[in-house]
């Protein structure tokens, strides 16, 4: 039988049951929290040529909605990889909770019957489950596969290669692995640091979890929005040190530099499939955990008709931002002096409805976790004048805002 979805308006105790889910995506306008799974979507390669199976799949899922909300109605999840020369796969959950901060709340089952679906009970409250147990680790172990020499070697390399004329800028990452004596929980971590990081964009899809403080594109309706951020700087935890620390940001040529970079290549990139867009005039200082960014909220109206946000996250991705400028030639020194493949780090990381909304965040301060092991990410955007050791230590100001939550004994 094909599946259907039913959406059905809920009271704010059910939408606001805080039992963890496995996958998630909440930011400080809407919450989406899935539980179960209704259907697997595989996305061949290269992912961003094939994003339209997922709208299909969708589209026959779509049913009975009395909200009709974005984000009510069949909903697809994904962490999408980096490279966009490898497959995907978008999940599907068999029971959404969603809510808004306006106070509408709302539950999609989705499955092979008429009724509210598998996985909930006839009033749309969820069914009770058995709780699993965490049992939390003993011991912990913090590696990386590239010494920090090696590393800054590599810095040096791509400054060397941006002096002679070939890009721009490019976006280098290091890596760091998080191997402890028991299973690292998903669900655990996303709380974590969902907590810590409260205005963040908040995930927990297939074991990758995060707080990213970037908005690649939402689009509901014919709103589109976009929030790029490029030019970091170590946050100290006293307010008067990172108000100075916020003004040298903002009048730093080199992090200018590289913000206006990401910002053009947003502003075009959107520009074509909208009748009006916008981008303020000068960025902002925003606070994320450990460090402070330079952001630009770009946002406009989409022309008729409007495209589905696949089609606005496959054409953004990878900004300027994450991967460099020109783009081919930033990813061709990355596959050339990253050790590691950054999987879904820094990839496109978000849901999408039947109706073509969504929002997508950039998979940063971001963790892959797989059994027992974690695998974690920092980049720093390199320019013709980057230091080394500056670059260094922004990845270690990035690695505190995720590390600390995973090695918690």
């Amino acid at each position: 039988m094909p599946l259907r979805a039913r959406t059905v308006r809920v009271d704010a105790h059910t939408a606001d049951d805080d039992r963890a889910a496995p996958t998630s995506f909440t930011s400080t306008r809407r919450s989406l929290r899935g539980h179960g799974t209704a259907r697997v979507i595989e996305v061949p390669a290269p992912w961003p040529d094939h994003l339209d199976l997922v709208a299909r799949a969708l589209s026959t899922m779509a049913g009975d909605d009395e909200v009709g909300l974005p984000g009510s109605g069949p909903v697809a999840f994904a962490a999408l990889p980096f490279d966009r020369r490898a497959a995907a796969t978008f999940q599907v959950p068999a029971v959404v909770l969603g809510s808004t901060s306006d106070g509408e709340r709302w539950i999609t089952t989705t499955g092979t019957g008429t009724g509210t679906g598998t996985g909930t009970g006839g009033d749309g409250a969820l069914d009770p489950t058995p709780a699993v147990t965490v049992r939390s680790p003993g011991s912990i172990t913090v590696r990386s596969p590239m010494d920090v020499v090696a590393w800054c070697g590599s810095i040096e390399t791509a400054r060397s290669r941006i002096a002679a004329g070939e890009l721009r800028k490019v976006v280098l990452a290091r890596c760091l692995e998080v191997i402890a004596d028991e299973p690292i929980d998903p669900v655990t971590i996303a709380a974590r640091l969902a907590a810590a990081h409260p205005e963040a964009l908040r995930f927990c899809i297939d074991g990758f979890v995060g707080a990213s403080p970037e908005l690649l594109v939402s689009r509901l309706g014919d709103h589109v929005r976009a929030q790029p951020m490029a030019g970091t700087i170590p946050r100290s935890g006293d307010p008067t040190i990172d108000a100075r620390r916020a003004a040298e940001l903002m009048l730093s040529e080199k992090n200018r530099i590289e913000h206006q970079i990401t910002i053009d290549a947003v502003h075009d990139a959107l520009l074509g499939w909208c009748s009006y867009l916008d981008a303020e005039p000068q960025p902002s200082v925003v606070r994320a955990g450990s460090v402070q960014h330079l952001a630009t909220l770009v946002e406009g109206r989409l022309s008729h008709p409007i495209p589905n946000v696949l089609e606005l996250v496959a054409a953004l991705h990878p900004t300027p931002a994450v991967g460099g400028s020109p783009t081919t030639t930033a990813l061709r020194l990355i596959d050339e002096l990253e050790d590691t493949p950054r999987g879904r780090y820094a990839g496109p990381v978000g849901w999408v409805d039947a109706e073509g909304n969504g929002a997508w965040a950039v998979g940063l301060r971001s963790a892959q976790i797989t059994g027992r092991s974690a695998v974690l990410f920092a980049g720093v955007g390199v320019v013709a004048d980057s230091d080394p050791e500056t670059e260094l230590a922004e990845t270690r100001a990035k690695f505190a805002a995720t590390l600390p939550h995973l090695v918690t004994l």
